[in-house]
């Protein structure tokens, strides 16, 4: 079995008196496709904020390849490799295809290394490379996802965080950029993946966690999730 390579012990967040996370429990190994599954206030995004070290955890634990990155700084922990693609994409809508890709190239210091990753990205996204010159907010909703999730590639992540990345987005488009997710596993790169779109995200995970109101109710591979009818029922429509 493959290496942890991020595990968060009994995490608890609070916005002021609301207590968010309730206290989870997460492993995320090295190589996989992780999803974090729920409703709308479940409590999924707080999660991959407070990894990303955006905000401050009430308790708890969590590490990075052996890093306690549980009160680090944002920019101290995308440097280990942890960058996140936010939710809502949050493109620079000014600046062109390649100027907002450029950004996410803060922190790699090989110039070698970010010709490479520009490569990486334009080879998952061939339209990004037609467009590179066009500014973003002139770009569909799909490619602007494409965009959001390039940017993120090219901090050259150890750790992918993708918030909603079927957000809005047309059902073709969702499954185009749901077999780039898995291209981008294959290629060594660990995914963790916060979504509502459980059916979609199941194809493609490896693992799940099912979150309620700040607490993990349920988690195992993603087979078994698929095939379980609690799940079934609560999150996909009732059918499978």
């Amino acid at each position: 079995m493959s290496e942890i390579a991020l595990s968060i012990k009994g995490l608890k967040v609070s916005y002021g008196s609301i207590e968010a996370l309730k206290g989870i429990n997460m492993d995320v190994r090295q190589g996989q496709i992780v999803a974090i599954l729920g409703s709308n206030g479940a409590g999924k995004t707080t999660t991959l904020r407070k990894i990303s070290g955006v905000l401050e955890a009430s308790g708890g634990f969590m590490e990075f390849f052996g890093h306690d990155i549980t009160k680090m700084q944002p920019n101290k922990i995308a440097k280990l490799g942890i960058i996140q693609s936010p939710e809502g994409r949050q493109v620079f809508r000014d600046l062109t295809v390649e100027e907002n890709l450029m950004t996410g190239a803060y922190i790699v210091k090989s110039k070698k290394a970010i010709q490479e990753n520009f490569e990486r990205v334009y080879g998952y996204f061939p339209v990004l490379k037609e467009r590179k010159n066009q500014v973003a907010s002139t770009l569909s909703g799909g490619e602007q996802q494409m965009l959001a999730i390039g940017r993120a590639l090219m901090g050259s992540p150890k750790l992918l965080l993708l918030d909603e990345p079927s957000l809005g987005l047309a059902p073709l488009i969702v499954k185009s950029i749901f077999e780039i997710v898995k291209e981008i596993r294959q290629d060594g790169t660990t995914v963790l993946i916060v979504e509502q779109n459980a059916l979609q995200t199941l194809k493609i995970a490896d693992y799940a966690y099912v979150l309620e109101v700040g607490k993990v109710t349920m988690e195992g591979s993603a087979v078994e999730l698929r095939n379980n009818p609690q799940l079934i029922e609560a999150y996909l429509g009732g059918k499978k």
